[in-house]
């Protein structure tokens, strides 16, 4: 049964809507007082499969543009499966040795994809958001060392605050995290030297020269979230060596420029970090939930994330008890996920997949660039296009309006999925290609979509 509908579903997905006309109606199926007698599992899963067909969202399709969403590879879709069957605890060895070796040894190989050096320490988590949390925990670590405190037993009660800069690229999940850690959402201090929040180094070179050799941290951003823009990774390390700074490369998406000679350049330097981030589940196309944090000294997450009980092991990295390295000790095998994508697809097959989402990111560029009704707002570097429905009669104020109702309007339409943004003021679409299954006729229906809503729009 539940076989059956996953072959369905993957044969039918390249040409479904995102959201099913049904969708709504759907849901509210899925509604209800929790029963006084169990139906049993085959019942169970036959309401389920009945009652989520219309209401999923096939975001794993090709036409879903949205927050930098990845597909499914089939190898990693199987892994998933498998486990999910197989239950491993990933927190160690004595655990699942299976899980343990098979995380370790799928980071090693993301090393490579991305030439990194061998020396970083890897962890899988769930998200950039969390391997943001993991990095800039040990940054924390090491900051609070510099002032003689190991802020993981003491806390932060009484230390100065910890500088912290960036561009106006910086990540809303990096700031959070800087929440999360007890820094402040106010601590980090954005240095950007135009509207669209590129870094003004100058500036950072000013703040840094100011601490007086005092440490603080920087957040390099790899492929920010409207155009994929890159900050100058290389010229922040350098001022990280000279300065007695953490650097910190949120490479999210963008990371993944390194898979390619085209695009190596924009993320050099990333190799010289002292933390990175990077997704699983955008540009490797596998499934929810995962991301990697790499972390050039281990021992600092050892002290971070210390967790200690009688029972326990060591936190040894040695002894492969890597779930002491991060925040969870519950820890799905998302290692056997990556693993096999890794090695169904191989250096090649990556590089391939890079550069094919680059070719339908520029192919996108000129269906906009030739629409007597689009405008796009910036060059496109990575995977990302820009770019705003304009008439071009209307005033801007009345052109913002149309275009926050148009990114209504697609939404609700659900033929295809893409969210609206501010760009230097303007209101734009950022739709972003990551997802293995799109095809040119994918954006070719893409542009078709909006205009048509556009124009519905501006006819009202």
């Amino acid at each position: 049964m539940i076989l059956a509908e996953a072959q369905r579903y993957l044969a039918e997905v390249d040409e479904l809507p995102v959201r099913s006309p049904g969708q709504a109606e759907a849901l509210k199926s899925l509604t209800g007082s929790l029963p006084e007698r169990g139906v049993g599992a085959a019942a169970a899963l036959g309401t389920l499969l009945e009652r989520s067909r219309d209401a999923v969202s096939a975001t794993t399709g090709p036409r879903c543009f949205h927050f930098v969403m990845g597909g499914t590879t089939p190898a990693s879709v199987a892994a998933d499966w498998l486990a999910s069957v197989y239950d491993q605890l990933g927190y160690t060895w004595v655990a699942s040795p299976l899980s343990v070796q098979l995380e370790r040894l799928a980071l090693d190989w993301l090393k490579q994809l991305f030439e990194l050096p061998d020396e970083l320490f890897g962890i899988m988590v769930t998200g950039a958001t969390m391997s943001n949390y993991v990095s800039l925990a040990a940054a924390r670590q090491w900051w609070g060392e510099r002032q003689d405190v190991d802020v993981s037993e003491q806390g932060m009660n009484g230390l100065p605050r910890v500088p912290v800069f960036s561009s106006g690229h910086v990540h809303a999940s990096a700031v959070k995290v800087l929440s999360m850690l007890g820094l402040g959402r106010s601590a980090v201090t954005k240095l950007s030297v135009d509207a669209r929040g590129n870094l003004d180094l100058p500036a950072l070179r000013r703040e840094l020269r100011a601490l007086e050799g005092r440490p603080a941290i920087l957040i390099a951003n790899a492929g920010e979230v409207n155009c994929g823009e890159f900050d100058p990774i290389e010229e922040m390390a350098d001022l990280a060596e000279e300065h007695d700074a953490w650097l910190h490369v949120d490479g999210a998406f963008g990371l993944f420029a390194r898979v390619s000679p085209r695009t190596r350049h924009l993320a050099a330097g990333a190799e010289r970090a002292d933390s990175i981030t990077v997704d699983g589940h955008k540009w490797l196309n596998i499934p929810y939930d995962c991301g990697f944090a790499f972390v050039r000294r281990p021992e600092l997450l050892a002290r971070a994330f210390t967790y200690e009980a009688a029972y326990l092991p060591e936190p040894d990295a040695e002894r492969l008890t890597i779930g002491a390295f991060g925040p969870e000790s519950s820890r799905r095998a998302r290692g056997m996920t990556t693993w096999a994508t890794l090695l169904a697809h191989g250096r090649e097959g990556y590089r391939e997949l890079v550069e094919g989402h680059l070719d339908l990111a520029q192919y996108l560029a000129e269906l906009v660039d030739s629409h007597p009704k689009l405008e796009r707002l910036a060059e496109v570097q990575l995977n990302i296009v820009c770019f705003r429905y304009n008439p071009g009669d209307l005033a801007d104020g009345r052109l913002d309006e149309l275009n926050e109702e148009l990114g209504a309007a697609i939404l609700e339409d659900g033929r295809v999925l893409a969210g609206t943004t501010l760009f230097e003021g303007k209101v734009a679409l950022r739709p972003a290609i990551s997802n293995w299954r799109t095809r040119r006729e994918d954006l070719d229906a893409f542009v078709d979509v909006v205009s048509e809503l556009g124009d519905g729009l501006r006819e009202r």
